[in-house]
């Protein structure tokens, strides 16, 4: 069984050729986004097409997720009443800044929230909390706005990804890692899911389909990963049964810590 978020791509809810498009994309998930991507004059068809369109997708495999628009916006009423109706599993929420536990009460649809401002960021403990939460991404232009930052700098965050991982580590949700906006450069795309896998990320969030396969592939267990994933725990069961503790490994020191990792990379397969 695959993960759920190695990849999350986001939809237009406006554009009926790229949601049927959805069916032959190999997407962990997708985000049919009512927000950012919909001009305000299109907020009702997006809503319509929704409705009509995602009963009839064979995309099933997939967590299906919709972006509502901001809590402090009229159309989220809207919004909300179309999801309660709807076939989506979760819903994304912007510019979250605090506990969003009645979302899912009023709904019943998992969450995910984006941290994208200085309040978000402060609270995300508290947003992490929240009851019906699978995991927890974050918005770079839109944060850096809120702190009146750089967006490059705040872009290539150490400390925002730590405190995101770590947080969603100690509540048990899944970190996925922000968009990166340059469609084209799908080499930097690649690099940034790297060092989002680095620091402890399931997956990334994208905006084209040519970044999902990059994504999947980068988050999933290289083969590398996997052969030494299988002899680390081959031989530290053979020397554990053998009531030996610490052992080598190609030359190199293996203990309880590297078999847990190692038990965990194979147990994503």
């Amino acid at each position: 069984m695959r993960p759920l978020f190695r990849s999350q791509l986001y939809v237009p809810a406006n554009n009926e050729k790229m949601i049927r498009k959805t069916e032959t994309i190999k997407a962990d998930s997708f985000i049919f986004d009512l927000e950012d991507a919909v001009p305000q004059q299109e907020k009702e068809k997006a809503r319509e097409l929704l409705s009509s369109i995602l009963p009839q997708l064979n995309i099933k495999e997939s967590v299906i997720c919709t972006r509502i628009n901001s809590l402090s916006t009229k159309e989220v009423i809207k919004d909300l009443d179309f999801v309660i109706n709807s076939n989506v599993d979760c819903l994304v929420i912007p510019k979250t800044e605090s506990d969003i536990s009645f979302l899912y009460k009023m709904t019943g649809k998992k969450l995910i929230p984006i941290i994208e401002t200085a309040r978000g960021l402060v609270k995300i403990e508290d947003i992490a909390r929240s009851e019906g939460i699978i995991g927890i991404t974050w918005g770079a232009a839109d944060l850096a706005d809120s702190l009146k930052a750089n967006v490059k700098s705040i872009e290539g965050s150490e400390y925002i990804r730590l405190k995101l991982v770590s947080i969603a580590r100690t509540y048990g949700i899944s970190p996925i890692d922000k968009v990166f906006f340059d469609v084209k450069d799908l080499e930097g795309f690649r690099k940034e899911c790297e060092l989002a896998k680095s620091f402890g990320f399931d997956g990334k969030q994208a905006i084209h389909p040519n970044q999902v396969s990059i994504a999947n592939e980068v988050f999933s267990p290289s083969k590398e990963e996997i052969e030494w994933a299988k002899k680390v725990v081959e031989e530290y069961e053979k020397s554990s049964s053998a009531g030996r503790g610490a052992i080598t490994v190609d030359g190199k020191l293996v203990d309880a810590v590297h078999y847990r990792i190692a038990k965990r990379i194979l147990s994503s397969l």
